[in-house]
């Protein structure tokens, strides 16, 4: 889609587009981090550990080179023997074997957080396209590997030497000790030096999580048009909603214009306003207003009216102001209170004279509007 415009990916991934790599699997993730993490648990669990386990590999090793002979020619013994030695040697190893597990699944979440996705492990045939192959051989992702790599192994090897000038006396003078310190010293020294080597490897980490996680986002970069189609898709259609938003209006007139033949009165501008109200003395309420419209709603209103035998009353101030300050089904305010109490007490007279030779009552005029109601309509147009 946008990949075809020729647009560039200038703009920062949305939290959809993360969210769709997240789930297929694409992650900022760290290999140097995990390595870190497992090498460093491993150290540190030798330099715990690490003499324990030398003295059971130490007692290991001497039980097996101790036997009689004729337990050197009995096979049964040695089967026996050798499979008691492979347990005892397990065992020895267990706790190592335990934290590198732990840590290799603590450093692969720790960058990127925990995440499974059939996606990621579904097989992409386009990967064995040589033309392709040779493409990534050479990509800015090889060539950052490479760096690493090479800074990887000058940092190493300047800590070794580093190591190897602190401790080059002390390795000397393992061979003036007897066997069992002098196991137990090499081991103690060796396992500094792995333990120092280790935490070197922080400078690449420090390096690399930053690298991969501006890296990822870099892949994700959008460009504006698919910024756009993904607003549009997020938002809905602006036609469609636009429709929506029409059929909504209608059915809400539809529904206004039903309660139009309930109401006491209408109260016209004349032409240009309707609004239609609705009085109950049994509930104690002020007048509610239950349908108003302007030009070709008002019309409507009218005419609903006319048929319904709904008294119209020419009153274009009340009109403005009960159209502009009043919401659909909401009670007048205490300001119209006596304006639209004259209207409907008109109106009563109008309902008492059926049937009578008695004289039209006068319309009332000259409404007590407040003035700032009117001067808010005015605003409103």
């Amino acid at each position: 889609m946008a990949e075809n415009t020729g647009q560039e990916r200038t703009e920062e991934p949305t939290e959809k587009r993360l969210e769709d790599s997240r789930r297929k699997g694409q992650v900022a993730r760290s290999k140097e981090l995990n390595t870190f993490v497992v090498m460093i648990s491993g150290a540190a669990l030798l330099m715990l550990a690490g003499q324990r386990m030398l003295e059971e590999s130490i007692h290991l090793f001497r039980s097996q080179f101790s036997l009689t002979r004729d337990q050197v020619f009995d096979s049964n013994v040695l089967v026996t023997q050798l499979s008691q030695s492979i347990l005892s040697g397990f065992s020895s190893i267990i706790p190592l074997l335990i934290v590198t597990i732990l840590a290799a699944f603590v450093g692969s979440i720790s960058s990127g957080g925990w995440i499974f996705s059939f996606q990621a492990i579904t097989p992409k045939f386009e990967r064995f396209d040589p033309i392709k192959g040779v493409g990534r051989l050479f990509s800015m992702r090889s060539l950052v590997e490479l760096v690493k790599a090479l800074l990887k192994v000058t940092l190493v090897l300047g800590v070794m030497v580093i190591l190897f000038q602190i401790f080059f006396d002390e390795f000397l003078e393992l061979n003036r000790e007897p066997l069992q310190s002098a196991v137990s010293h090499a081991a103690k020294l060796i396992g500094v030096s792995f333990l120092v080597l280790c935490c070197s490897l922080v400078v690449i980490v420090a390096i690399d999580v930053p690298f991969q996680n501006w890296n990822h986002k870099r892949q994700l970069k959008m460009t504006r048009q698919e910024v756009k189609d993904e607003a549009k898709e997020r938002d809905g259609n602006p036609e469609v909603k636009g429709r929506i938003k029409r059929l909504q209006t209608e059915m809400a007139q539809q529904r206004m214009m039903e309660k139009v033949p309930t109401a006491d009165v209408i109260v016209t501008n004349p032409t240009h306003f309707a609004v239609a109200l609705r009085y109950d003395p049994e509930k104690g309420q002020a007048p509610r207003v239950v349908a108003k419209g302007k030009d070709i709603i008002a019309a409507k209103i009218r005419s609903l009216a006319k048929g319904a035998k709904i008294p119209l009353v020419t009153a274009p101030p009340l009109a403005r102001a009960l159209y502009s300050s009043v919401k659909l089904d909401a009670e007048i305010p205490k300001e119209l209170y006596l304006a639209v109490a004259q209207v409907l007490a008109y109106v009563y007279q109008l309902n008492q004279m059926h049937g009578s030779s008695t004289e039209y009552p006068v319309p009332p005029e000259d409404l007590p509007v407040p003035e700032h109601l009117i001067k808010s309509m005015d605003h409103h147009e």
